[in-house]
């Protein structure tokens, strides 16, 4: 089928198809461009969300339970996710929307052109027409002219009134008319002549050929746009095995996901390394009550003579801590002595290993620095030793802080190791809320307005030692005093209250937990925080020390 034989006279039906073509591949152009808009949009509100979700973490931040590393390895597939939709808009912004509005503007130029040759070829037509006719019209005037010049020289020849020169006058007329019609007849017939030489090749030649080269404008735009349909498709195929490692990546972080790891993880974190507590012993208030012997009740053994010990007996649940108080949050110290033991173990393990990466990094550094300086000595031209000589000096040094450091933290680890194995029985330690001074500077040494102080609980001896300390007729001997710094409320068990300034016999050292056990002038004693005092020892048994 032909446009050129079919449509000979569908010239503007032809010129408002061919318009529509090209607005329906600009439409089309349109559409991947909403569509790859969607698709920028979509891969920025993802990385968006993987940043939101995912943010910049310290060494110490890193996820250690499963469930979170699987969360991070999602949002990372996620974020490669959201590449591959960056891709795909990339490639539809170059591939089919880019390649569309090019090729629409050459449509449209080519267009132009072959319907202004169509309107050419149209116009030189009309315009031969139009000479055809004029001449046809002349002719036939002419042929009027004469037919009436006729007329009149017959009337005129059969009038016998009609004078001679009247009658050869009107045939002179009439023989004029005729020629003039003569010649109008021969102008007619070339014009008509060819305008239908002109009309045959405007219908056969010239109008086929520019409605041919408008079908296949056409059809090369229909070509084109199936063209782009298989690269909009393509550009999604080609992402696809990407995609599906994204997906398989999300699904293996699913299947990582270990809750007896995750377990595990919580038991090392959180573990203090104490003992359970044992039973609480009993304590018999009713030892003044006289009973019968026949009174089956449970008591406890008289004294001597019958008589009960006239010494009551001391509460021990007064230096006793309840398991489960809200631990407060320790202030962090150097040795961290504020941690449970397992867990200031593992911290400085942790930082031994640290320090030692340090140190073997600092000592491949002298090394390379000393083989550098062996090079130069050889070699003057490569450069002057001694240029290297305070590095190596710079390098030794660090080198002997962290061999101090080292020993240093080697020491802590050995004591909490060795604490650790002689005082497993301590029961674990609750918390307790202390109150400086408003606007004094705490025991830690730094300023602080905070009116609440917080520390480790006091210790707890072990049941058998707690029922000897206490079931002894005499008490503990002091062995110094000490002067408040700062008030302390005592709110919790095995605590006391003190004031500031105030004057208390120490009857026990802190063990390196935090904790002075002290008594008053009233005889009450209890545990009160080492920071909190000023303690001066007797001479005679360590020695004077203060503690401040």
């Amino acid at each position: 089928m032909s446009w050129g034989t079919d449509l000979w006279d569908q010239f503007e039906n032809l010129d408002k198809h061919t318009q529509w073509g090209i607005d329906f591949l600009e439409r089309y152009a349109k559409f991947v461009k909403e569509r790859l808009e969607i698709e920028q949009v979509y891969a920025k509100q993802l990385r968006g969300l993987v940043k939101k979700y995912c943010p910049k973490r310290s060494k110490d931040d890193e996820p250690r339970f499963t469930s979170c590393i699987s969360f991070y390895s999602i949002l990372n597939e996620l974020n490669d996710y959201a590449g591959q939709r960056e891709v795909v808009a990339e490639e539809m912004g170059h591939k089919v929307y880019g390649e569309l509005m090019r090729y629409s503007q050459d449509l449209k130029a080519e267009r132009k052109h072959h319907l202004q040759e169509g309107r050419k070829t149209q116009q030189y037509l009309d315009q031969c027409w139009k000479h055809m006719d004029n001449s046809k019209k002349k002719f036939e005037r002419e042929c009027k002219e004469a037919e009436k010049s006729q007329m009149i020289y017959e009337r005129l020849d059969n009038d016998i009134n009609a004078t001679k020169s009247e009658v050869e006058k009107a045939k002179s007329q009439l023989y004029l008319r005729q020629h003039m019609a003569e010649e109008s007849k021969n102008e007619y017939a070339a014009q008509l002549q060819n305008f239908n030489a002109e009309q045959w090749k405007h219908f056969n030649v010239a109008i086929p050929q520019i409605f041919k080269n408008l079908q296949d404008m056409d059809e090369r735009r229909t070509v084109k746009l199936g063209e782009t349909y298989r690269s909009f498709a393509e550009v999604e195929r080609r992402v696809i095995p990407i995609v599906s490692k994204c997906l398989e990546g999300m699904v293996t972080a699913a299947k990582n996901v270990d809750e007896r790891r995750d377990s595990g993880i919580v038991v090392e974190s959180f573990k203090s390394g104490f003992e359970p507590p044992v039973d609480f012993p009993f304590e018999d208030f009713s030892q003044n009550i006289q009973r019968t012997g026949s009174d089956g009740t449970i008591g406890t053994p008289k004294t001597e003579g019958g008589k009960p010990d006239p010494k009551p007996a001391i509460s021990r649940t007064k230096n006793k801590l309840w398991l489960f108080g809200k631990k407060p949050k320790a202030p962090t110290l150097e040795d961290l002595s504020h941690l449970p033991p397992e867990q200031r173990r593992k911290k400085l393990q942790q930082r031994i290993d640290e320090l030692n990466k340090e140190l073997q990094k600092e000592m491949d550094q002298r090394d390379a620095l000393n083989k550098m300086k062996d090079v130069y000595e050889k070699n003057p031209q490569m450069g002057d030793p001694g240029s290297l000589q305070p590095k190596i000096s710079e390098t030794i040094c660090n080198m002997e802080k962290l061999r101090s450091e080292i020993h240093k933290n080697e020491s802590w680890l050995a004591e909490v190791e060795g604490k650790h194995g002689s005082r497993g029985e301590r029961r674990p330690s609750a918390d307790v809320n202390h109150h400086a001074p408003h606007g004094r500077e705490s025991p830690e040494g730094s300023y602080t307005d905070d009116h609440s102080q917080e520390h480790r609980s006091p210790p707890q001896p072990d049941p058998h030692e707690f029922d000897d300390e206490f079931d002894d007729d005499d008490p503990l001997p002091a062995i110094g005093h000490c002067k408040a710094l700062y008030s302390f409320d005592g709110s919790n068990e095995g605590t006391l209250v003190m004031n500031e300034n105030e004057v208390l016999y120490v009857i026990e050292e802190d063990k390196g937990d935090g904790w002075t056990r002290v008594r008053k002038h009233s005889g009450v004693e209890g545990y009160v925080p080492t920071s909190y005092v000023e303690i001066t020892l007797e001479k005679n048994s360590k020695g004077a020390v203060t503690y401040i």
